[in-house]
């Protein structure tokens, strides 16, 4: 801002309010009663459980309802407390407003603002968790409008922004129906109560179990057919007892107990597919002279692939051969949060070939057993029904799908005939819920704009009319100032202190 409305003056964060940074409280300071302790994680999401504390601290780390509080550490943003008396912890500072110079609604708004602006300045620190210092906050300049202004700005603020945030709420719950509905979609697909009239029409030719001893007949024949060519292709004949090496695929690990339509059965991935876990990721093969770009689990989302990012490294001819994708595989993550651990995708192709990498695995479908679109919905079912998740190792915070695992994750197998008209209605539905939800998401970054146009406009005086009648900004800062420094002990005297304090 180059030139400020009238009435108003430049100052710092600092000069609006105290800052106390939350209490260090550690693990065995939790108790079964006592107050709540307010964590970063229960700033973000209302419904976060509170640990409580009967430990004793000074009364300023006291929060109460309608307090406002920053974290400023890992999620840089200003709360206003509404969930009654409790205590602060640490990463997060409890803010006492000036009421001389700053009204606490109007100072709510504006260090949302100010916390944004930071975020695009050398003052936002760390790679993986991020932060602000306190330095630096606080010297952070704002312009500041007379008082009685500001309670006029957070009136008009409270009443544009309250209807805006009911329209963002009414949204977000629409999104999270979509999302429980897709969920359903995906789950009644892969249990056949999508296709029940149309199986009562068109009963299957084979039994469940006839279908189940064929493709593990058809798989061992391709396997026998691959060592047969291997033998061919290298001029040497088969050893005595070669067959005996088949690796028949184990048994389903969980879900085999949920009763199948006629004609379906329990298989698992591997009886359906060409399993394969992507190349490691290993120094000497960062460079090369067969550098090909490859595929990791960053690029895999629900039901589609980010080429944003596609990094290379050195893949020779026999692993590219191996490692290379080919259109309809679909690729499956191997290690990911647990809540997305098996997030899938179809790969369809790409300007220019691509590999995979260990974090991800590459599913094949076997011709005449199962449809990559159909495979999709299963792997869709299990991520989202917590069968991905409850086969999965998890460690801290990433959950590893290993090949052993997803290799004998259940696949719920209906005849072909039927995969094909399960995939068309199936996507018919979700397709609809997708677009649904692209217009949601639209409609969401239209309402953040509109809040960041309502909060430049009021930031910048465009918001509510000046009146000349208001005692300026300057004049409430410079008494504020001068009553600081007035109360401030000489350097000296300060410097006696802190050795006093030291002494003990």
């Amino acid at each position: 801002m180059s030139e400020l409305p009238k009435g108003w003056a430049w100052a710092t964060v600092g000069d609006l309010a105290e800052y106390i940074n939350g209490f260090a409280f550690k693990p065995t300071d939790r108790s079964e009663s006592g107050l709540p302790i307010i964590r970063i994680q229960n700033l973000t999401d209302p419904e976060r459980p509170l640990h409580l504390t009967q430990r004793q601290v000074p009364d300023e780390y006291r929060v109460r309802t309608g307090d406002i509080l920053v974290s400023w550490s890992a999620t840089l943003d200003a709360f206003r407390w509404g969930r009654g008396e409790a205590l602060v912890n640490q990463h997060i500072f409890k803010v006492v407003p000036n009421s001389a110079v700053a009204h606490a609604p109007w100072l709510l708004h504006w260090l949302r603002v100010a916390i944004a602006q930071m975020q695009d300045t050398e003052h936002l620190h760390g790679s993986t968790m991020k932060h602000i210092n306190r330095g630096p906050f606080l010297a952070h300049r704002v312009p500041v409008p007379p008082p009685k202004e500001q309670l006029r700005i957070a009136n008009a603020l409270e009443d544009l922004l309250s209807e805006l945030d009911a329209g963002v709420e009414e949204l977000k719950t629409a999104q999270a129906k979509l999302q429980r509905y897709r969920q359903s979609m995906l789950k009644a697909a892969v249990q056949g109560d999508l296709t029940a009239d149309w199986r009562a029409a068109n009963p299957p030719a084979e039994t469940g179990a006839e279908l189940l001893q064929r493709i593990l007949a058809e798989r061992r024949a391709r396997w026998e057919g691959a060592q047969r060519d291997k033998a061919e292709a290298s001029g040497k004949a088969l050893p005595p007892g070669w067959q005996a090496k088949y690796a028949a695929p184990a048994p389903a690990l969980k879900g085999g107990q949920q009763q199948l339509p006629v004609g379906w059965i329990w298989a698992t991935t591997e009886m359906t597919g060409d399993v394969l876990l992507g190349r490691q990721r290993a120094p000497q093969y960062l460079t090369g002279r067969w550098t090909q770009r490859y595929l990791r689990v960053a690029n895999i989302k629900d039901n589609r692939i980010d080429f944003s990012d596609v990094e290379s490294m050195d893949f020779d001819d026999a692993h590219f051969a191996k490692y290379r994708l080919v259109e309809g595989d679909i690729l499956v993550s191997e290690g990911q949060s647990p809540e997305l651990v098996g997030q899938s995708a179809i790969f369809r192709g790409y300007a220019e070939p691509l590999c995979f990498q260990k974090t991800l695995h590459r599913y094949r479908a076997s011709p005449g057993v199962a449809l990559p679109e159909y495979a999709q919905l299963v792997f869709r079912a299990n991520v989202c029904t917590g069968v991905f998740r409850s086969l999965a190792s998890i460690t801290t915070n990433i959950a590893h799908l290993t090949l052993e695992k997803f290799e004998a994750a259940p696949f719920p197998l209906p005849p072909l005939a039927e995969q094909e008209v399960i995939v068309a209605v199936a996507n018919a539905h979700l397709q609809v819920a997708g677009e649904l939800d692209r217009a949601i998401a639209t409609a969401l970054r239209q309402s953040a704009a509109q809040r960041q146009n309502i909060l430049r406009a009021a930031f910048a005086g465009q918001l509510v009319p000046q009146d000349p009648a208001d005692e300026p900004a300057q004049a409430v800062l410079a008494r504020i100032r001068a009553s600081r420094a007035e109360a401030k002990p000489p350097a000296r005297k300060r410097a006696a202190a802190a050795r006093a304090v030291a002494q003990g």
